[in-house]
C-alpha cells in the first residue's frame, strides 16, 4: 500500500499529523502515511485547519479542493485533494503515487 492514491482527478493520502511541532512540514514517511508536522495544537479543529491550508500550499491548490475524509479527531487522516493536477517528482517519491 502507498501513501497516496489516485481517485479519478482526485489525489487521496493518508496522513500522519503530529500536532505542536516547531513548523508545518512534511516529515517522511510513519509506516503507509505521509507524516505532516504541524504547528498548530490539536484543539477546537486548529491541527485540522492547518493541514488543510499546508496540503493547499504543498499541492498549490486552493483550500476548498482539499477535504478530510476521515479522522477528524485522531492523528490517522484520509485527505482527499480534488483535481490535484500535476504532482512534483519530489512529492511523487514521497507519497508513492503517480
Amino acid at each position: 500500500m502507498t501513501a497516496g492514491r489516485r481517485d479519478g482527478q482526485d489525489l487521496v493520502l493518508e496522513v500522519r499529523v503530529q500536532p505542536r511541532a516547531s513548523r508545518s512540514e512534511f516529515a517522511g514517511l510513519h509506516g503507509d502515511r505521509v507524516r505532516v508536522r504541524l504547528q498548530a495544537p490539536p484543539v477546537d479543529g486548529r491541527a485540522n485547519v492547518a493541514l488543510v491550508d499546508f496540503l493547499a500550499a504543498a499541492f498549490d491548490v486552493p483550500r476548498a479542493r482539499v477535504s478530510i475524509e476521515h479522522g477528524l479527531t485522531g492523528r490517522d487522516k484520509r485527505v482527499r485533494i480534488r483535481n490535484a493536477g500535476a504532482i512534483a517528482p519530489q512529492m511523487k517519491a514521497l507519497i508513492g503515487c503517480d
